[in-house]
């Protein structure tokens, strides 16, 4: 069995992406053979090597495309929404009962612990994970959302926590009140919100656009127009001297935590 006639290398990977996620949800890392994957896929071994180097890569691969990731597709679907009001309706949903691929992390998590193959690219997703989520906390913070006194790593650590912490702990070994659980984490909420109304500064906010990671999504000058714009090769490109005005640091941090290729920096000058 090769390659199938008439399907695109893209199309391939997706197929082992999709029969992978199924596969380690339902059986577990060390109970998935990658020929059983292949075959599923309707691939050769071959050709699922060729797009993946080890079966921990497609481990890893299958979370990034099929892992639960409730927060980032609603950010994208409404950037303009209140972060902490997204947080709390992701949270939520975190006692709620999931599908099978809800509980992807867990195996991925556990095989990373006996697996060091496995523990390398996992400990890059979380990091990815952990990088967006503090940008996302930074873009609360300049918004007004959230105390600026407080680590927006911390903030992340804590969403990740209570995210990976839910799959461990299902409603079927644990159950909690829906009311009671909006309760605690609207409380929670509200004791991470901003004290200080002050909205003076004294470092100025520059953005940065490395050319080496820009792919021309063009999601910065969409989110940002004031700040980003095009070159003539259709990449983002700062506009200015790249100074961030005080009202629009919510559309730069917007933009950096909606850029894929993580291709956009935000640096203060004193």
């Amino acid at each position: 069995m090769g390659r199938i006639a008439g399907v695109t290398a893209a199309e391939t990977r997706e197929r082992l992406l999709r029969a992978a996620a199924d596969a380690f949800a339902e059986r577990g890392y060390d109970g998935t053979r990658v020929a059983d994957i292949a075959a599923t896929a309707g691939v050769s071994n071959g050709a699922l090597y060729a797009h993946f180097a080890s079966k921990a890569d497609l481990l890893a691969g299958a979370l990034r495309a099929h892992g639960r990731n409730l927060l980032a597709d609603m950010f994208a679907a409404d950037p303009e929404r209140p972060v902490v009001e997204l947080l709390l309706l992701v949270g939520r949903s975190l006692t709620r009962r999931r599908d099978t691929r809800g509980y992807l992390i867990v195996e991925a998590l556990v095989a990373a612990r006996r697996d060091e193959d496995v523990a390398r690219p996992m400990r890059e997703y979380v990091g990815e994970r952990a990088d967006w989520l503090a940008e996302l906390m930074r873009l609360a913070q300049a918004g007004g959302e959230l105390d600026p006194a407080l680590s927006p790593d911390a903030l992340a650590h804590f969403c990740l926590l209570l995210a990976m912490g839910s799959a461990l702990v299902p409603p079927d070994l644990h159950a909690i009140g829906e009311e009671e659980w909006a309760a605690l984490l609207t409380r929670v909420a509200s004791a991470l919100t901003r004290t200080d109304t002050s909205t003076d500064r004294d470092n100025a906010v520059k953005v940065h656009i490395d050319p080496e990671r820009c792919q021309g999504h063009g999601r910065c000058y969409d989110l940002a127009p004031g700040l980003f714009g095009d070159d003539e090769e259709g990449y983002g490109q700062v506009l200015g001297d790249g100074v961030v005005p005080p009202d629009q640091e919510d559309a730069a941090r917007r933009a950096v935590a909606n850029c894929p290729e993580r291709a956009i920096d935000l640096l203060e000058e004193t």
